[in-house]
């Protein structure tokens, strides 16, 4: 397969469902080899065997992103393996429980907290280290439009996604003369299994989030995984530091 990535070697946190399963397949789609990392071997391999149904060269690696070795790991596992790393994307990510800011356990903000916020930088710590080597590598970081705006009842979820927004732009000016380009990516409601997680907590909750949006339907994973491909590829090569936002017009209320 050829394409915007050809002979490229992409790295996708996350990459068992959702958002990461689309963008694996995107990225595979425009040439791209593809180290799948998740949490769940399940997911992870189901990707895995799609990709290479595809016809593409690709991995899986079980990873913890809230773990600073199994973050180290991947990446030398990825490099290993496939040899070296292009494109970095940090989508791994948990909802966590929903409580009020009030409310919120200690617990659910540290797991949540670890894994969204803590874990993307443990990637681009990583990611970076690798990539300055050669002077070359784009890294897009999965935020959320949670992540530009509030989220009643998600504290630690609207702040860790906020926080990522914050770690893409001081990353970007430290690697702006570098060859190392970081955008960040915030998609709005998507028919994720996150989403339906959300909905199975609260049934009732579909046709308000439908009739908050302007395009009034979900997002579809597709859409947010075509546009990561882009900012991977050389025909982005004057984005860093950008916050593209994929939210049907949510924010822009």
């Amino acid at each position: 397969m050829t394409g915007i990535l050809d002979k490229k070697i992409a790295l996708v946190t996350g990459g068992g469902s959702g958002i990461g399963r689309a963008t694996c397949i995107a990225l595979a789609n425009e040439g791209a080899s593809v180290a799948i990392a998740d949490l769940n071997p399940e997911t992870g391999n189901s990707t895995l065997n799609h990709l290479k149904n595809m016809g593409a060269k690709a991995l899986y690696i079980e990873s913890d992103m809230s773990s600073a070795s199994s973050v180290k790991e991947m990446i030398d596992i990825t490099t290993k393996k496939l040899g070296g790393l292009d494109c970095a994307v940090n989508n791994a990510g948990i909802q966590g429980e929903l409580s009020s800011t009030s409310e919120c356990s200690e617990e659910n903000w540290n797991n949540i907290i670890s894994v969204n916020l803590t874990g993307v930088w443990l990637c681009m710590k990583h990611e970076i280290i690798h990539m300055l080597k050669y002077k070359s590598g784009t890294i897009v970081n999965v935020s959320s439009s949670f992540g530009l705006v509030g989220s009643p009842n998600m504290p630690a979820y609207s702040a860790s996604k906020h926080g990522v927004l914050g770690l893409t732009k001081t990353a970007a000016l430290e690697c702006a003369q570098a060859g190392i380009r970081i955008n960040a990516i915030c998609p709005g409601t998507v028919k994720t299994p996150l989403v339906d997680n959300l909905l199975k907590e609260q049934p009732d909750i579909m046709e308000s989030i439908i009739q908050r949006l302007p395009m009034k339907r979900l997002g579809k994973p597709e859409e947010i995984g075509i546009s990561i491909a882009w900012l991977c590829s050389d025909k982005s090569t004057f984005a860093t530091g950008m916050v593209m936002t994929i939210d049907g017009g949510l924010t822009t209320q």
